[in-house]
């Protein structure tokens, strides 16, 4: 073999490796993310519920 294609088998032999390298994630960041999108959607509803409560109360006193 020459020098060339032992090169070529060897890339090859590595490029297959890191295709079969098991991928994995954090599991910490995977929670974290979770509980930051829980207290965002939170936040988001308070606040929709404070928006349309002081509508509601201002119509309420603009007619009274």
């Amino acid at each position: 073999m020459s020098r060339s294609d032992e090169l070529i088998k060897k890339t090859y032999l590595e490029k297959k490796l890191k295709d079969q390298e098991i991928k994995t994630t954090n599991v910490n960041i995977l929670l974290n993310r979770v509980r930051q999108d829980k207290k965002k959607n939170f936040k988001k509803k308070l606040l929709y519920f404070l928006f349309f409560l002081t509508l509601i109360s201002s119509v309420f006193f603009l007619i009274f």
